[in-house]
C-alpha cells in the first residue's frame, strides 16, 4: 500500500489494486484561513471522516462521488475492509469537543489505523478491540488531540512499527499547537522520507518501532 500525506490529517492510501481511499479531508481555507493547505483534488473510491469538524469532515469539497465511510462498525470499500471505533476528541468523554472514530484499515495483508483527532490514550478494551496494527496515523500537535507524550503512549498500545505524526503545526496551518520537533526529540529511530508518499508492505515493516516523517503534499 502506499500512503501519500495530503496536510493536516488527510491522506491518500492506495492499495496494489487501486483501491484509494482519502482519509480526513480538510475544508481548505476554514478556519478564516487557519487551515492554509491547499484543495484536495485526488480522486478516490471511499472517504473516511472520524467527526465533523471542517478541518477532518471536508468531504462534499471532493472530487467525484467517493463513497462514504462515518461512524463504528464494518465498512469497506473496494478490497479495503475498514473497522471504525468510538473514542472521543478530548479527555472528558467528549465533553468539549465531542466524538472521534478510529479507523482501521485492512489493505495489502496490513492494518493501517488512523486517529483522528483522538483526545486520550486508550483504555486497555478500546486497545483490545483496535489490536495490535502496522501502521499508526497519529496526531500529536496537543491542544485539541493528544500531545507528543500520549501519542508516544497510544503507539506502545497498539504495538505500531510504522509511525507517521500528523495533526501539528506547520508553516501552512495557523493553529495555535506543537509542531512536530517535539514527538521526534530524543528519538534514535526517525526517518525523513523527504517527500509526501511512502511505500510501505510486509516486507519493509521495521523490525523495531520506528517514525517516518512525511513532507505535506499541499
Amino acid at each position: 500500500m502506499k500512503a501519500r500525506w495530503l496536510g493536516h490529517s488527510a491522506f491518500l492510501l492506495s492499495a496494489a489494486d487501486n483501491t484509494r481511499i482519502i482519509t480526513d479531508p480538510y475544508v481548505a481555507g476554514s478556519y478564516d484561513g487557519a487551515l492554509g493547505y491547499g484543495p484536495i483534488t485526488e480522486t478516490a473510491d471511499g472517504v473516511s471522516i472520524s467527526h465533523d469538524h471542517p478541518d477532518h469532515g471536508g468531504q462534499d469539497s471532493l472530487p467525484g462521488s467517493p463513497k462514504l465511510v462515518k461512524g463504528t462498525g464494518e465498512h469497506s470499500v473496494g478490497s479495503v475492509s475498514i473497522s471504525g471505533f468510538q473514542t472521543w476528541h478530548d479527555a472528558s468523554k467528549g465533553s468539549q469537543r465531542g466524538e472521534n472514530t478510529v479507523f482501521v484499515y485492512e489493505m495489502d495483508g496490513l492494518r493501517v489505523c488512523h486517529l483522528g483527532d483522538l483526545g486520550h490514550t486508550l483504555d486497555d478494551r478500546t486497545a483490545g478491540g483496535i489490536g495490535q496494527v502496522d501502521v499508526l496515523l497519529v496526531p500529536v500537535g496537543g491542544f485539541y488531540t493528544i500531545d507528543a507524550r500520549e501519542a508516544t503512549e497510544v503507539a506502545r498500545q497498539l504495538g505500531a512499527k510504522v509511525i507517521i505524526p500528523m495533526h501539528y503545526k506547520t508553516a501552512k496551518l495557523g493553529f495555535d499547537i506543537a509542531g512536530v520537533d517535539g514527538f521526534l526529540s530524543g528519538r534514535e529511530n526517525v526517518k525523513r522520507i523527504g517527500g509526501s508518499e511512502v511505500e510501505i508492505t510486509k516486507d519493509n515493516l521495521p523490525a523495531e518501532p520506528e517514525v517516518w516523517v512525511l513532507e505535506h503534499a499541499l
